[in-house]
């Protein structure tokens, strides 16, 4: 059974006889009738009864009529469904994100792209980096807002680099520094507070990196997993951290941020997406990213 089967079949019920339906299909009245006769044969049911130049229905035929009015409704819907789903103008997009970063650009391109593709509904996943490849592997998001990938996901990842930020020590107010810039060799002291590996190990080596290359190894007090309770630790005098600049963003009342030196380190935020054909509504996303990349980076540049 096709679905041209029952337009026919439709068609001969709406304009009362195959002559009829034949001069508005365009058929030929042969092949309408051999189409319902195979339907019929199919069913094993008389769909029609002949009264003169009349066909007129039988009580099956009246119930199956009414069923395929339903099926051939349900498949013009589901054509225009997909159309407008090819078009970008419906469908699903999973976005995974930092929050204390991505908010310096993230709200004004969600704002943009739903005023272009309102019919696209958008599913935000907050999480760090481990967590959103934890979203990744679960299908939850379609893009990420994160730190570089790991050398054995970057195999299966397209990136594009958004900005690079500076690193700056975050030390509690109460030790009342005036120094503008501290310098990274006179934290060889303090212990650490930091960002958990695991979380975000791109952040983690680098801070380990940055100590190293100024002749000692971070004393780790803490490690933790979330950016607010790295302030929180700080501003309760535990310890410094290291951080990366945007996190400075984050409400932290007794917590004083300095540039370090040197200050030659740079830490990437890029925009990460599976390395397969994407969906509608990611291409669309893509391309106004990419609209949008100046303004992003003129957002986000740490002076």
């Amino acid at each position: 059974m096709e679905l041209r089967h029952l337009r026919y079949f439709t068609a001969i019920v709406q304009w009362k006889g195959y002559r009829q339906a034949s001069r508005h299909l365009y058929i030929a009245q042969p092949s309408i009738s051999q189409a319902v006769a195979d339907l019929e044969g199919e069913l094993g049911i008389k769909l029609f009864a002949r009264e003169g130049r009349v066909a007129k229905l039988t009580p099956e035929g009246q119930v199956f009529y009414e069923e395929a009015l339903k099926t051939l409704a349900q498949a013009e819907r589901s054509i225009t469904t997909a159309q407008r789903a090819a078009k970008g103008e419906i469908g699903t997009l999973g976005i995974g994100f930092m929050g204390f970063t991505a908010c310096l650009f993230l709200p004004d391109l969600i704002r943009k792209y739903k005023a272009r593709h309102p019919g696209v509904a958008m599913r935000l996943v907050e999480d760090v980096p481990g967590g959103q490849d934890i979203a990744f592997d679960r299908g939850e998001i379609d893009i990420a807002f994160t730190r570089p990938l790991s050398a054995d996901r970057r195999v299966h990842y397209d990136t594009r680099l958004l900005f690079s930020e500076p690193l700056v020590a975050a030390l509690c107010k109460s030790r009342k520094i005036r120094a503008k810039r501290i310098r990274i060799a006179d934290l060889a002291g303090e212990r650490f507070i930091v960002f958990q590996r695991s979380s975000s190990p791109a952040v983690f080596d680098t801070i380990v990196r940055v100590c190293n290359d100024n002749g000692f190894s971070p004393r780790l007090q803490n490690e933790l997993n979330n950016m607010n309770s790295v302030l929180a630790t700080v501003e309760a005098g535990e310890g410094v951290a290291i951080i990366p600049a945007s996190a400075s963003n984050l409400r932290a009342d007794n917590v004083s941020f300095f540039r370090l030196q040197p200050d030659d380190v740079r830490i990437d935020f890029v925009a990460a997406w599976q390395k397969r054909e994407p969906s509608v509504p990611l291409k669309l996303f893509l391309q106004l990213l990419e609209e949008e990349l100046p303004s992003i980076r003129e957002k986000t540049l740490f002076r």
